[in-house]
């Protein structure tokens, strides 16, 4: 009997071990996740979707669902919500899904949904000026959002990360709210996140592993060496030079174009740069071909406007500014600006034409960018000092720049206002800029106040035509989304909106 015990014991360990070892033979599956884009420079550490813009991870990494989400052609569908009805201009009634449910088990209803929009909206900075609520009023699985004035994109602004749904009576502990989505965060530093399985999870396609690490890693060959030596599932943000290093059947590469774009804003508090003649220049003396064909690998397209030429708003609807080293140095020229002394830059009244640009290295091709602009700028007599640096806000704030260059994904809502109203506006949070044009404010409203994506395509053109017209910024390129990972990784896709990264899809197989 003993013999007979010890062989099948021994046949046990091919089948799980004997006795209590069987129990334990389950393997934690865990999923180690590199990216750019989580740290204190995108000012989106922690999973409070109410502050910054922390709800980008909150929906990134699969902790917080919004009330509709985009789907990859971003239309809008039902998530946490199961319809809506537009009671009347101002007015819209949202049903909840009722299986809809937090991490910690507690049901989603009208009045947590209420209690968590009214948190949002008295502290967020972006969200009351999108949403414009006056009330809100839950009844059951109903919830009611009256605005003060027309907001047609009401819906797609839900959709916002901002507009996660969290659960506040539970309040924010070390950086971590109650979500509803497929994992929770359970550690939060300024490095990354520690997630795991919401076993709460309500949807019916459950979340298949066990533990989610994110790491904040923004030098892309630092990046890129983690992933090729093994220390990481999969990544988000490698320099585009380096996709060319996970070709073949060790790696998987998932890519999608989206509406991010690399812009550069001209500081109108400059005098120098109230001239529209000298923005006209450098903007004519940006070689967007040569960026996004050699610096970005082909991985990016050249941008005209705001917005990819696949919106009805975007980029088909204009005529490119042309790469023209010389009519940029004879408009400078037009405008006074020559080089007096022989010292290689142009000059005027005593003054060579001398600018900084600023910009951020969490993005390694915005740096290059500034390389670029540098190189060909001396070309026409400008003289521009780049300062590349994650600490870039305090020089912001300063105001200690003249031409500031950024990645800004342009209609994550699928909806143009979004970016005019955070980035083009007189008082916009995000118009570092401090452009101010009339029309655009006219425009901007009446924008505001129509209704049918035909018609606001319409207004979007001829704001974006506005944009161009004043060469108030500088659009660089499109960019493409792009997730390198083990072949092993399956349900980790790309997706246009640059949101839905992390799901209950994601499988390590």
């Amino acid at each position: 009997m003993k013999k007979f015990l010890a062989i099948l014991c021994s046949a046990g360990l091919f089948f799980g071990g004997c006795g209590s070892q069987t129990q334990n033979s389950a393997v934690e599956k865990t999923f180690t996740y590199g990216t750019v884009a989580y740290g204190v420079a995108m000012e989106n550490v922690g999973t409070n979707p109410h502050e910054n813009y922390s709800g980008w991870s909150t929906l990134r990494y699969g902790i917080g669902e919004t009330l509709f989400k985009f789907d990859e052609n971003m239309q809008l569908k039902p998530w946490l919500a199961e319809n809506f009805e537009q009671i009347d201009d101002f007015t819209v009634k949202i049903k909840i899904n009722d299986a809809a449910k937090f991490s910690n088990g507690k049901k989603v209803d009208g009045l947590a949904v209420k209690k968590c929009l009214e948190a949002l909206i008295s502290t967020h900075d972006r969200a009351p000026k999108d949403l414009k609520i006056v009330s809100i009023d839950a009844d059951g699985q109903f919830v009611t959002i009256k605005s003060a004035e027309k907001v047609p994109a009401l819906i797609n602004y839900l959709s916002d990360p901002y507009g996660c749904i969290i659960d506040v009576d539970s309040g924010v502990e070390n950086g971590i709210v109650v979500g509803t989505g497929a994992y929770k965060a359970v550690k939060v530093t300024e490095t990354g996140l520690e997630l795991v399985k919401n076993e709460n999870y309500w949807a019916s396609d459950k979340p298949k592993l066990d533990k989610i690490v994110v790491k904040s890693i923004t030098d892309g060959d630092t990046l890129t060496m983690a992933m090729q030596n093994g220390e990481l599932d999969a990544a988000q943000g490698l320099p585009y030079s380096n996709l060319k290093l996970f070709g073949g059947n060790d790696f998987k590469i998932s890519q999608t174009n989206t509406s991010r774009v690399y812009q550069a804003a001209f500081n109108f508090k400059n005098p120098i740069l109230q001239d529209k003649n000298v923005r006209k220049a450098i903007s004519m003396a940006i070689d967007k071909e040569n960026f996004c064909k050699i610096l970005l690998n082909g991985n990016g397209t050249p941008a005209i406007s705001p917005f990819p030429a696949n919106l009805t708003f975007g980029d088909a609807n204009f005529q490119p500014i042309p790469f023209d080293l010389n009519a940029a140095k004879q408009i400078l020229a037009d405008s006074g600006w020559i080089d007096t002394d022989g010292d290689g830059f142009v000059d005027k009244n005593g003054q060579n034409l001398e600018l900084r640009w600023l910009t951020y290295t969490s993005r390694q091709e915005l740096p290059l960018l500034a390389e670029s602009a540098q190189a060909n700028l001396k070309k026409i007599g400008v003289k521009l000092n780049v300062n590349a640096t994650d600490n870039y806000k305090n020089f912001l704030k300063s105001g200690e720049y003249d031409i500031f260059s950024k990645a800004i994904v342009t209609a994550p809502t699928g909806d143009p206002e979004y970016y005019f109203t955070s980035h083009i506006v007189a008082n916009a949070v995000d118009n570092a800029g401090f452009y101010d044009n009339p029309t655009i404010f006219a425009l901007e409203n009446e924008l505001h106040n129509t209704f049918g994506a035909e018609k606001r395509s319409k207004l979007a053109i001829q704001m974006s035509k506005q944009i161009l017209d004043d060469f108030a910024l500088i659009y660089a390129s499109h960019l493409k989304m792009s997730f390198v990972m083990k072949p092993n990784i399956e349900g980790f896709n790309a997706h246009p909106s640059d949101y839905y990264e992390i799901t209950a899809a994601l499988d390590k197989k």
